[in-house]
């Protein structure tokens, strides 16, 4: 590496960092201005605040916004670069615009690297924390209770219930269904309620009833006002659902739960298969997004950084709505979730490939 690429990069990433703790700064005041009647009534220390929240918050306001900070870095820094007219001193002395751009891809490209470790396995362990003290201090997490919910514990095996219980571990109208081989239903069990026992790990059924069928035949077991205990793959977690579950699981989590999800029969993956998708979409969005802006910013125009500035939070915001949009089609199956997290990737990709061959050489 020569001293330009020290000097690209440098001016990059000191850009980058600048745009990153302004912002950070500005989101930790407006969150302790309205958060801070709450640490005093519950008598927390400075020291609790600031690590046991703050030091976890970070890197969770920074996780979206990223790709946008590299974006305007390095607009704001080629911009300045080709004011002082030294994108023209470099090209006057024969050197290749992809010469130029290579420290910039370099410095992306690291930016990227550290926010696909971040996003995948570093952010959802302190949005985790974030949200247990959230929970305690701040405000309840949102828990979503299942109803009628039918899913497959074996491939032989299916459970329905009308309702989950969370105070007291109880499902109402339970049903459990036993199939053979080629489909056909062998045994069901009914009860009235399902109750879980945390000391035994198992499940005591109330009022219940259970059927067996050999062909025309059939056994019917009546136990109104009786209970029988019984052992079953399900726990009382699989009817609950964390308002933030998405945010607090690393990706291999992520991926375990939707094949687990699968597994079950269940067809409500869809958000959990984009968020996977999104946490590495999202570095590649960073090298893109470092093209398009090297490719506005290194152009000298009259308005300089004003105008770059404008332009490049146009793209950004126009990114960003985009994003959305196809986010939305995935979650609602019109896109399968890859293409749905990829289509703004693709799109702006071809826009920064049409950006470099029109850029000022």
């Amino acid at each position: 590496m020569k001293k330009l690429d020290f000097y690209i990069i440098g001016k990059y990433l000191t850009t980058f960092l600048f745009a990153i703790i302004m912002i950070t700064a500005i989101a930790v005041v407006m969150d302790l201005s309205e958060n801070i009647d709450k640490f005093i009534r519950h008598k927390l220390s400075a020291s609790t605040v600031a690590f046991d929240y703050y030091v976890h918050f970070i890197p969770w306001i920074n996780s979206e916004l990223w790709p946008l900070f590299a974006f305007l870095a390095v607009i704001f820094f080629t911009s300045r670069l080709a004011r002082d007219s030294e994108i023209i001193a470099m090209l006057s002395t024969g050197m290749n615009y992809t010469r130029i751009l290579r420290p910039m891809l370099m410095a992306g490209t690291f930016i990227a690297a550290l926010h696909w470790v971040g996003e995948n396995y570093v952010i959802p362990h302190s949005t985790f924390y974030k949200t247990e003290f959230e929970n305690e201090y701040k405000r309840k997490v949102k828990i979503a209770l299942s109803n009628d919910v039918q899913f497959f514990i074996a491939p032989q095996q299916k459970i329905y219930c009308n309702f989950y219980r969370k105070r007291d571990s109880t499902l109402s109208t339970f049903r459990l269904e036993s199939f053979d081989d080629e489909g056909n239903l062998i045994s069901m069990m009914k009860a009235h309620k399902l109750k879980y026992n945390l000391l035994t790990d198992n499940w005591t059924a109330s009022d219940y009833e259970i059927r067996s069928f050999d062909g025309i035949d059939e056994l019917l077991l009546i136990g109104k006002g009786e209970s029988l205990d019984t052992s079953l793959a399900i726990r009382p977690e699989d009817f609950i659902r964390h308002s933030k579950q998405m945010e607090i699981m690393t990706t291999p989590d992520l991926k375990d739960f939707v094949v687990a999800e699968k597994a079950k029969g269940l067809d409500s993956t869809n958000r959990y298969q984009i968020e996977a998708y999104k946490r590495t979409a999202a570095p590649f969005t960073i090298i893109i997004l470092t093209l398009i802006g090297a490719s506005i910013g290194t152009r000298k125009v009259r308005g300089g950084l004003g105008i770059h500035l404008a332009m490049g939070v146009s793209i950004g915001a126009l990114f960003t709505l985009i994003s959305k949009f196809a986010e939305s089609f995935a979650l609602n199956m019109a896109f399968a979730p890859l293409i749905g997290v990829w289509t703004p990737n693709i799109i702006f990709g071809l826009f920064s490939l049409y950006l470099l061959r029109v850029a000022q050489k």
